[in-house]
């Protein structure tokens, strides 16, 4: 029988309060993340690194001293490889790859080759593609095959913001929100990590992406007859960041009436994002701005539909094709489609 490596790429966390800041500095030596060149970019990554590393260590000393991303993740790829099993005209193992801390993509590379599959499947759980994770990745995995001798057929999956499932999975959770809201008049926010205004304007086509998520999970909740806003929070340093923030429209929520159903819409693992800032920090500023109730829906973690987007997305690896508009320039799809 043949053999499928399918590669689940996420950003990873740190394991341990040590790992904290050499974590940061992986993060902000990337150059996807600080476009600076060497031997730039490693000076500047070491002191960014170091001043945020106390603040970071509170964050992670809140939810147990570490980053529960990786075990998260690795419950998705279980699920994954039993939904996969004698459904794949091959034997198929899921293999994990973050891109900022262990196990990082040398690793998994290693662990592929002895596998010694057929084929494998690079499989990004970024469901909006952007050149500052899933390009990023692809890139750390290219160089990682090579230097593994990793000579199988690969495919890769660009970007699911539209997958029926992941859809039906958000829609389903915020369903069970409203439904505890109740009477109380709420507005839907579809939550996503922001970007640097600059990348955006230089063609990566994320923030549309998460667009055409929001408004399809929100056509899927309650057609036209839903309030709902897309927002972005972890908004760090002093450059201009795409907008809105989250913190404005849980004011405006407040000032409004209305309350506020919060949805991590581009998060599919509860991490430090997730479980302190928007748990904790933004649910305090809602509570100050009176918008209540203050309702967080779940990331998406082993959901039942969920985990069908990613069979399905891995059972139609080979389809590709092309989603976003030529006009984004950051998305290698949108290129080759003209």
């Amino acid at each position: 029988m043949s053999r499928t490596a399918i590669v689940l790429f996420n950003l990873g966390g740190p394991d341990s309060l040590a790992a904290v800041q050499p974590f940061l500095n992986n993060l902000f030596n990337d150059a996807a993340i600080l476009p600076l060149p060497w031997p730039l970019r490693p000076i500047l990554a070491q002191a960014i690194s170091s001043r945020r590393r106390k603040e970071a260590c509170r964050i992670y000393e809140s939810i147990g001293g570490r980053s529960p991303l990786l075990e998260g993740t690795r419950a998705q790829a279980q699920a994954l490889e039993e939904a996969l099993a004698g459904s794949l005209p091959s034997e198929a193992r899921v293999f994990v790859a973050m891109r900022y801390w262990h196990p990082m993509s040398d690793d998994t590379a290693r662990a592929v080759a002895a596998f010694a599959p057929d084929r494998v499947v690079l499989l990004p759980l970024y469901p909006q593609f952007s050149t500052t994770t899933t390009a990023s990745s692809m890139k750390a995995w290219r160089k990682a095959a090579r230097r593994a001798g990793l000579r199988a057929e690969t495919v890769s999956v660009c970007c699911w913001p539209c997958q029926p499932d992941f859809i039906a999975a958000h829609a389903g959770l915020i369903r069970a929100a409203l439904d505890e809201a109740g009477e109380r008049p709420v507005r839907v926010l579809f939550s996503a990590h922001g970007l640097p205004q600059k990348v955006v304007d230089g063609g990566d086509p994320y923030c549309w992406q998460v667009e055409r998520s929001a408004a399809a999970i929100a056509a899927a909740v309650a057609g036209a007859g839903l309030d709902w806003r897309v927002c972005y929070q972890s908004r760090v340093g002093p450059l201009a960041w795409t907008g809105p923030a989250t913190d404005a429209e849980l004011r405006r929520a407040g000032a409004d009436g209305v309350g506020a159903v919060v949805v991590p819409v581009a998060f599919v693992s509860e991490h430090s994002e997730t479980l302190v800032e928007l748990d904790r920090d933004l649910a305090a500023i809602a509570r100050k701005a009176g918008c209540r109730p203050y309702i967080r829906v779940p990331a998406l973690g082993t959901n039942p539909a969920f985990i069908r987007a990613l069979t399905a997305l891995v059972r139609r690896a080979d389809e590709g094709g092309r989603f976003c508009p030529a006009a984004f320039t950051g998305c290698p799809r949108a290129v080759a489609g003209g």
